[in-house]
């Protein structure tokens, strides 16, 4: 089966692509750098002859409202039409737990507007809602930095590793559509606020961590329930208690 993975150099879709050439599927990484770029539409067409299904896990390089709504949305309708010409079996996009309930930030906004232009197109398909990743504290971090205090809600949230993520994936594009939402999350509920204090301190990082009940998760005030899955949610191997003993600084860029 050939798989077309856009977005496939980045974290999630590298592991995804090894994973599925282990499973002895035919994988093209598709991304601006190997001549596909959904924004424009270019090479769209041509990546996707003879392909059964598509894996978005491309993210905005902008989390700015207009222009992370300008990202989804543009991308979605040129993925989406070049898939209807091209016949695709099954479309996989990776999206976030709480989507819906996220409303107040632009950038959730603009993944409901994905998820929609999703729902209504005439493809087979499946939403893959996951948790934070682990990989995620250091952002989540800079997100709240104020003044060298990081401001952070208390709100409970059960993230996973990204290695989980992509095992989770395989399955799901290895089977059947679902024409719903898949839950994906880790072992392990915590707080915000601990997590990334726990992730700070590991990596050397002294900022103080001030819990704000008001503080904003990227423009959206939380509750207990908003970041959390629902039943029937399939959970990741790796603890957060366990991965951040040895959890290092993000790479400079």
């Amino acid at each position: 089966m050939k798989v077309v993975v856009i977005g496939g150099t980045g974290l999630i879709g590298s592991k995804l692509v090894k994973l599925l050439q282990v499973k002895g599927q035919e994988v093209i990484a598709a991304s601006p750098a190997s001549g596909v770029n959904t924004i424009t539409g270019e090479g769209l067409a041509e990546v996707l002859k003879g392909a059964e299904v598509v894996v978005d896990v491309a993210n905005s390089p902008s989390f700015e409202d207009k222009a992370v709504m300008e990202f989804f949305q543009k991308s979605g309708r040129n993925l989406l039409t070049a898939e209807t010409a091209a016949g695709i079996k099954h479309h996989v996009a990776l999206s976030v737990v709480g989507t819906d309930r996220l409303q107040d930030s632009g950038y959730f906004r603009a993944k409901l507007a994905q998820e929609k232009l999703i729902r209504e197109a005439k493809i087979p398909y499946t939403l893959v809602h996951s948790t934070q990743f682990f990989e995620f504290m250091f952002g989540i971090a800079q997100s709240g930095t104020q003044g060298g205090k990081v401001h952070l809600s208390p709100a409970m949230m059960q993230p996973i590793a990204s290695d989980d993520v992509a095992d989770a994936l395989v399955d799901l594009v290895l089977g059947p559509p679902i024409n719903g939402v898949a839950e994906i999350a880790g072992p392990e509920p915590i707080r915000i606020s601990d997590a990334v204090e726990k992730y700070l301190r590991q990596i050397g990082d002294r900022n103080e961590v001030v819990v704000d009940d008001k503080a904003k998760y990227f423009g959206a005030l939380l509750d207990d329930k908003t970041l959390m899955p629902g039943a029937g949610v399939r959970v990741g191997k790796t603890a957060f208690s366990d991965w951040v003993k040895t959890a290092t600084p993000p790479p400079a860029r």
